[in-house]
């Protein structure tokens, strides 16, 4: 009754009201926009967020995952979101395997911990990289977790380093935290078992790094910002923007880890409270020896946080991944309390979780891309095949919900590409943009109100004409733009 208990809660979480809410911009949409480029155009070696720019601060495997699920189920909020869906049941399934080592008698308790967390939950919702990333470490450190209290086969080894390669190509470095934690452990604990077999390194080579050596073959300008901005200026420097104060970390990971392991976040306490003791035994080598679980986890959760809090650009869901050991910390505390599994918790908890979506579904957000698309076909009738934002911030979201190119361009005159300029902040100059523009009808434009009549002028000065489409929408105007002496299509009323 149990089991069936738990695989009904966790599918329900998974699947329930998945496409309901539109993409919400930015992060769902860029996501989205890129797979869905690499669909149109073939090309599914370079992300595109253009079929002309290419984009780069991710590498592809999520890209591949959302356009193979495009493909297969149509171009859906619902398909978008597939990919994140099985990586949340692929964690929780993880969880609940190690917790057969660690804490067999809690381990559906495990799982059912993880998949009903407040956090693993949100995010199993939103098309991000985060829990494809949390999956392949859950699955590597399942794979440790076999290695060393399991049979300990080589296979366990070569499934270790598969699955940080899998890591490595949705996030790149990130993806080897939980490395961290093995290594720790192999050094703490005897005796120690051979995690970096000659076989292991050679997979993890063989798949995480082919994908980097070609299009760093193709574009050299590609190695110095995959390791200058990408990993030393996330790391160092502030240059993202993303709480890179000295107090940042505890601002945004304090209430992401207490909020986040709801309703189970006392149990994680009361493991944690009995931690200074564990860590007094750990100072000797048979105090490690005969406590190994809970050093796992311990190194698990804390030196990957470490690291995240050391680190300049941090975000809620970067500590997405801990989320696994907190799970399994919550089972061993419930274990060391005794008595039957708290399910009674889940019956108030699970609705709510699923109440929730339903809200967000309703939320009226100007991040929501498909509040965006109803209004601007509302404005414009017939086939769009391109919207173009002029100095106006991008709604990715729309190459799904209109199925339509987008494009970021300014004002400003924009430097022609030569080959080093990685992720460009636009795509290109209006200008370029009007000669490349065989206007038949369906390109639609947008800019900020207050630069409408800059965009008038600039266009005037261009021998075109930009024509609003009905009223502002959230602060932006949607228009067409045709050349002097031609019918404006479909024109509207200025505003």
């Amino acid at each position: 009754m149990q089991r069936t208990l738990v695989v009904l809660v966790v599918l329900t979480l998974a699947f329930a009201f998945l496409g309901s809410r539109g993409l919400w911009d930015p992060d769902e949409g860029r996501y989205t926009n890129v797979a869905a480029n690499m669909l149109s155009s073939g090309d599914w070696l370079v992300p595109h967020r253009t079929h002309d720019v290419g984009h780069w601060t991710k590498p592809p495997l999520t890209y591949w995952a959302v356009a193979a699920s495009l493909a297969v189920f149509g171009m859906n909020t619902w398909a978008a979101r597939i990919p994140v869906a099985l990586a949340y049941l692929l964690s929780t399934w993880c969880v609940w395997r190690i917790a057969l080592r660690l804490v067999p008698e809690r381990a559906r308790f495990a799982a059912i911990a993880y998949a009903t967390m407040l956090a693993p939950a949100i995010a199993s919702q939103l098309v991000t990289t985060d829990f494809l990333l949390a999956a392949w470490e859950t699955l590597a450190m399942w794979a440790y977790v076999e290695l060393r209290w399991g049979s300990g086969r080589l296979g366990w080894d070569a499934l270790l380093w598969t699955a940080f390669a899998l890591a490595f190509l949705t996030k790149g470095p990130p993806g080897l935290l939980p490395l961290l934690a093995i290594v720790f452990v192999e050094f703490a604990v005897t005796p120690r078992r051979r995690v970096f077999h000659p076989l292991g390194l050679f997979v993890f080579a063989a798949l995480a790094l082919w994908w980097f050596v070609v299009v760093v073959t193709r574009n050299p300008a590609l190695l110095h910002y995959f390791l200058g901005m990408e990993v030393v200026d996330r790391f160092a420097t502030d240059e993202f923007r993303r709480n890179g104060q000295w107090y940042g970390w505890l601002a945004v990971y304090g209430p992401t880890l207490v909020l986040g392991a709801l309703p189970w976040t006392v149990l994680w306490f009361g493991w944690l409270r009995g931690l200074p003791a564990h860590v007094r035994k750990w100072r000797k080598p048979e105090g490690r020896a005969n406590d190994p679980v809970d050093l796992l986890l311990a190194a698990w959760t804390f030196l990957p946080l470490l690291v995240f809090c050391i680190a300049r650009s941090r975000l809620p869901l970067y500590v997405l991944p801990l989320f696994a050991p907190v799970a399994l910390a919550v089972a061993v505390r419930s274990a060391e309390i005794g008595g039957p599994m708290p399910w009674r918790r889940l019956v108030a908890w699970v609705p709510l979780l699923i109440g929730l979506r339903l809200v967000s579904a309703t939320i009226d957000s100007p991040q929501d891309a498909r509040a965006w698309a109803d209004a601007i076909r509302a404005r414009v009738p017939g086939a769009i095949d391109q919207v173009v934002f002029v100095d106006d911030r991008m709604r990715y979201g729309l190459r799904l919900h209109l199925n339509a190119d987008v494009e970021d361009v300014t004002l400003a005159r924009v430097p022609k590409a030569d080959g080093t300029s990685i992720n460009p902040h636009y795509d290109e100059d209006a200008a370029t943009e009007l000669v490349e523009d065989h206007d038949d009808g369906a390109s639609v434009w947008i800019c900020k109100a207050e630069a409408w009549h800059d965009v008038q002028r600039y266009m005037a000065a261009r021998q075109h004409r930009a024509q609003a489409l009905g009223a502002p929408y959230r602060g932006s105007i949607v228009f067409r733009v045709a050349p002097d002496g031609a019918e404006a299509a479909h024109a509207g009323t200025s505003p």
